[in-house]
């Protein structure tokens, strides 16, 4: 009975690594499968801001700068490469971004519309009302944007190209955070990373959609008027 025992003990071990091992290999071959689509295309890159110097906004233009004595610079920086990652969409923009305020990322976005890009813009009510702001010119230009209206922040710094690649973190569109402020953004075609970002993109474009916001104001409105009609007619 004891080596019966011992047999059965050991079948039963056997058999449970024998699945842990499909278990391990088969979730290893899925996350490979998933590199390997992706094998010669995928980006993984950081940048860091501030830049040591102001990159020329011509150079990003069709045959670059032609200024003999141009005072900018034609080096590669930060954002000559974020320029460059805007510029390789193809179909779609998406810009969930807090402040933008740099005209020299405005213009590229807009000579983008002008291309045939699709392109939309979420930012947050308050800065887009501040000096500065190029939101006014992104909707003069016929692009479309939408901002929260709720008294907290519309926070997010983030760009999703053709449904792909995700340019993600603590940059603000500002030329203080291209010159002088210590900031980041993460460079990413990963599918995993990528896709919950157009999910949360796409949750608020509906969120604030106008009509949307002005039943939602419209209703809390009401709210209140019964509530202090409701109050005045108790006596409160």
């Amino acid at each position: 009975m004891g080596y019966m025992k011992l047999f059965g003990i050991a079948l039963a071990a056997s058999f449970a690594v024998d699945l842990l091992y499909l278990f391990v290999f088969r979730r290893r071959k899925r996350v490979t499968s998933g590199e390997k689509a992706q094998k010669g295309h995928v980006i993984h890159k950081v940048l860091f801001f501030p830049d040591a110097q102001v990159s020329c906004p011509r150079q990003s233009q069709p045959g670059g700068c032609k200024m003999r004595r141009c005072k900018f610079t034609h080096d590669t920086t930060s954002l000559s490469q974020l320029k460059q990652y805007l510029c390789s969409a193809k179909k779609t923009l998406d810009l969930c971004v807090y402040t933008i305020s740099c005209l020299d990322l405005a213009r590229t976005v807009v000579d983008l519309h002008h291309k045939g890009v699709i392109v939309r813009v979420l930012t947050d009510k308050e800065q887009m009302e501040q000096t500065g702001s190029q939101v006014w010119y992104f909707r003069s230009e016929g692009i479309q944007v939408r901002h929260d209206n709720t008294p907290y922040f519309m926070h997010h710094k983030f760009a999703i190209v053709d449904n792909s690649l995700l340019i993600n973190g603590s940059f603000n569109w500002t030329r203080q955070a291209i010159t002088g402020n210590s900031e980041n953004l993460l460079v990413t075609n990963s599918r995993r990373i990528v896709r919950p970002y157009i999910g949360e993109f796409q949750r608020l474009w509906d969120t604030y959609e106008p009509g949307l916001l002005k039943k939602r104001r419209e209703e809390s409105e009401k709210f209140l008027k019964d509530l202090k009609a409701s109050e005045t007619s108790n006596g409160v």
